[in-house]
């Protein structure tokens, strides 16, 4: 007989549960873990000051907006670590010239998170950058990390920071599209009539699972180290990112697949029963189907056009958005969003902080000012200016303007760096029509 407890739903919280040979003996855990195992609840996952209802039925899209729309915003902007402030740097020049066009402000202010952050105040993510964002309208973040802080405890590493954002905001929702654009058909590494027309949302929980879920740590037993981690979801967790994914997906193409482990698992048991109804439910025109984790990873490369709409956990939503991430052939050109129930989203380029190749003029900006696209359609209720940007990058992409990670050897395009291409399509924008709004 186990001697530790089982949740409401009958899910162990022993991480070792397939691991029988060690059952005896999780009474010689130290007090502090044996603690752990005791106070372990998806409670822990809830941001302090955000509680979120046992019920997520009265989810709308209109959640998704942090505000009305207005004629100023206060923006919170994060250049981060490595090639970060220089990717902020065309990014706000874009931003400029967007607002002097369209006849509205938008006042940026920086705060420090990741290894900048570490430098600073030695802390990956101050409690003046969290109170900042959260009374700002907005997020926008560049990106976190490098070699520098590799080595430090976890608590003062970079992801740290990002983590605890995540966590402390209530960004429960990660949207990551994949959308292959005509002009970059060759940089993908698949075939092009593999990847011609692919054009795919990502929709990954992003304050549960694995990564958030307790007990977690590494103890002593029996003379060796042994490292554990609890995989656990609220019903109520996966009843509000299924809303989310439904919500999406009927403003797309209608078809969703819910991507998790059922087989073995059994919190992908709890995550499918949950999906099933109420995207059944609620959601009665969206087609919906479920995949194996495994079988979805594998039928990204040999076929992606067969999705559209894709749901999953934490950690099978990051790995398979960075997979699915490379069918348009580089992370410099993809957005993300992160938003919760209520507050202001964060909106960030998916590539890390390159640090090889920071200061040096070789970064593609256009990812975040595609974020920045998905912050004026998420959280500014501004979707024209939105669409304004992406036409922009579309535009300089025509120009045959190429960053180094999308140049492709004798395909006849200019090669150049973060700040021209920046200029570029912030001297686009001066010359469109201003939108109708």
């Amino acid at each position: 007989t186990s001697l530790l407890p089982t949740t409401k739903h009958n899910l162990p919280v022993d991480p070792f549960k397939l691991q029988h040979t060690h059952r005896r003996k999780m009474a010689r855990f130290s007090s502090i873990a044996l603690s752990l195992f005791l106070a372990g609840s998806a409670n822990a996952f809830v941001a302090p000051g955000r509680q979120f209802a046992a019920s997520t039925k009265q989810y709308s899209a209109s959640a998704l907006h942090a505000v009305s729309k207005k004629d100023s915003y206060s923006i919170t902007l994060l250049p981060g670590d490595g090639i970060g402030p220089e990717i902020t740097e065309a990014t706000k020049s874009v931003l400029a010239a967007l607002c002097e066009k369209c006849g509205f402000q938008i006042e940026l202010k920086e705060a420090l998170i990741g290894g900048a952050a570490i430098d600073a105040v030695n802390d990956p993510f101050p409690k003046e950058s969290l109170d900042q964002c959260l009374a700002s309208d907005s997020v926008l973040l560049a990106c976190i990390g490098g070699y520098k802080w590799d080595n430090n405890p976890r608590e003062l590493r970079p992801e740290s920071g990002l983590l605890k954002m995540r966590k402390e905001m209530g960004l429960f929702a990660n949207l990551r599209p994949a959308k292959v654009l005509p002009q970059l058909l060759d940089a993908s590494t698949l075939k092009r009539e593999v990847v011609e027309g692919v054009d795919v949302m990502v929709v990954r929980e992003l304050t549960g699972d694995v990564y958030f879920g307790t007990p977690k740590g590494i103890d002593v037993v029996d003379g060796e180290r042994v490292g554990y981690n609890n995989m656990i979801y609220r019903e109520s967790e996966i009843d509000r990112i299924a809303r989310v994914a439904g919500d999406v997906a009927s403003k797309r193409g209608s078809k969703l697949c819910s991507v998790d482990k059922a087989n073995v698992l059994d919190v992908s048991q709890l995550w499918r029963e949950v999906v099933t109804k109420v995207i059944t439910d609620d959601f009665p025109d969206i087609e919906l189907s479920h995949m194996y984790v495994d079988n979805a990873a594998m039928q990204l490369i040999r076929w992606p056009k067969q999705f559209d709409t894709i749901v999953c956990g934490n950690i099978f939503g990051d790995i398979l958005s960075d997979e699915a991430s490379m069918l348009v052939g580089s992370l410099g050109m993809l957005p993300s969003a992160s938003i919760g129930e209520s507050g202001p989203g964060v909106f960030e380029p998916c590539h890390g902080s390159a640090p090889d190749i920071a200061g040096q003029d070789k970064a593609n900006p256009l990812a975040m000012i595609l974020s920045a696209a998905m912050m004026l359609t998420y959280d500014l209720d501004r979707p024209e200016e939105a669409k304004m940007l992406e036409d922009a990058v579309e535009s300089v992409l025509d120009q045959m303007l190429r960053t180094p990670d999308i140049k492709q050897e004798g395909d006849g395009c200019k090669l150049v760096g973060c700040k021209e291409m920046g200029e570029a399509v912030a001297a686009t924008i001066a010359s469109m029509n201003v939108v109708s709004v």
